[in-house]
């Protein structure tokens, strides 16, 4: 019995079951465990208590409820023992569709259900999508990206490091001081232009902040004083 195969064949068959629940496939893992344990062979003696604690299933008539369907929709083959000193048993059905044997004998009407699942493989249908998928994958591939991709592509901002900001200062002719205080200013806001929008481009604001810069400075210049003699002779009459 091929540990793997079995499992691949057993989520094969879930995917395409929609009566199942998690609380379905975390029992049939459960017994999956006890059944590896006891070397694959069958029937398997399950304990309550050790069946819930595995698989996590906290009410006893959910468990119930669970292992009886799984015994209906052909997983498993349930013996359940009346006797309190007697376990109850499960059957267990090999999934393995790369053997000969995929069913192992248990009860004709579980066996049955088992096997009739499997006459019924879905590896060549799942490989036709999965390449299905790759060719429409590929074929995107090979076209150019269009506009709105590549707008979204350049919309993309990523932060730039003081180095950077300093470097791109002095290209434009600026001082590092006015760099580091452009840097420290939309560092300390977050990178948001006008303290709401996120930057897309700062190259584009570290250029506005040179204008504004320029401009400021030219406002702070003293006016030129008046040109007055100090040495003026006001006995001299006008």
């Amino acid at each position: 019995m091929n540990y793997i195969q079995h499992l691949t064949g057993f989520y094969e068959l879930i995917a395409k079951d929609n009566r199942l629940t998690t609380a379905h496939v975390s029992l049939y893992m459960a017994l999956f465990q006890f059944w590896n344990l006891n070397r694959f062979q069958n029937p398997i003696s399950i304990s309550r208590n050790e069946m819930m604690d595995i698989s996590k299933i906290g009410s006893t008539n959910t468990y119930t409820r669970c292992l009886k369907e799984l015994d209906t929709y052909g997983y498993i083959q349930y013996l359940p023992s009346f006797n309190p000193l007697k376990g109850s048993t499960v059957n267990l059905f090999d999934f393995n569709k790369g053997t000969d044997n995929s069913c192992d004998k248990g009860s004709s009407k579980a066996t049955d259900k088992a096997c009739e699942r499997l006459v019924r493989p879905s590896i060549n249908k799942r490989k036709h999508i999965n390449n299905k998928t790759r060719e429409k994958e590929n074929s995107k591939n090979e076209f150019p990206p269009t506009q709105k991709n590549k707008k979204m592509k350049n919309q993309h901002f990523t932060i730039p490091d003081l180095q950077e900001v300093q470097s791109y200062f002095l290209e434009k002719q600026n001082s590092q001081t006015e760099a580091e205080r452009f840097f420290n200013y939309f560092e300390s806001n977050g990178w948001l232009v006008g303290g709401k929008t996120k930057m897309k481009d700062w190259k584009a604001a570290a250029r506005n902040w040179m204008m504004r810069s320029k401009e400021f400075q030219k406002e702070k210049q003293p006016t030129n004083p008046l040109s007055t003699n100090q040495n003026k002779d006001y006995s001299i009459p006008l």
